[in-house]
Parts: structure tokens; C-alpha cells; sequence
């Protein structure tokens, strides 16, 4: 069984990117997760996701931060 992880990147202007590993373990996969996210937890991009799944399509958690506008000094 492999195990997908989908990384979602939201922007200000309205474009979406994401990028996608594959891993061979679901332990990998769960460390690529956790590291999407403390990534995410701290990034100025309006919408960061993690996404983690097997490759099924069953998904085994999901997890979006949403960052307000960065203010002017």
C-alpha cells in the first residue's frame, strides 16, 4: 500500500498550487504530514493544506490553516 500527501497552497491573488508525495509506509507519509503542517501552522499564504490519504482515495486526515492579510507597518 502506498500512501499519498497532497500539500494545498492557497494565495492572496487567487491562484492554487499544490504538491504531491508518494511514500511507502504509512509512517512516512504521517511525517511528510506533520511536516506540511508545521510549515503551514507559520506560513504567510492565505490557505495552506495538508491532505494525507492512501492510495485508495480513503483519506486519513486533512488540515487547513487560514492566515488573515498580512497588516502594513
Amino acid at each position: 500500500m502506498k500512501y499519498i500527501v497532497i500539500e494545498i497552497q492557497a494565495n492572496w491573488d487567487g491562484s492554487v498550487g499544490n504538491i504531491v508525495t508518494a511514500h511507502d509506509t504509512r509512517a512516512e507519509a504521517e511525517s511528510k504530514y506533520h511536516a506540511v503542517l508545521s510549515a503551514a501552522a507559520v506560513s504567510a499564504i492565505m490557505k495552506h493544506t495538508a491532505v494525507i490519504m492512501d492510495e485508495e482515495g480513503a483519506v486519513l486526515g486533512s488540515t487547513c490553516y487560514r492566515h488573515e492579510p498580512q497588516q502594513e507597518a
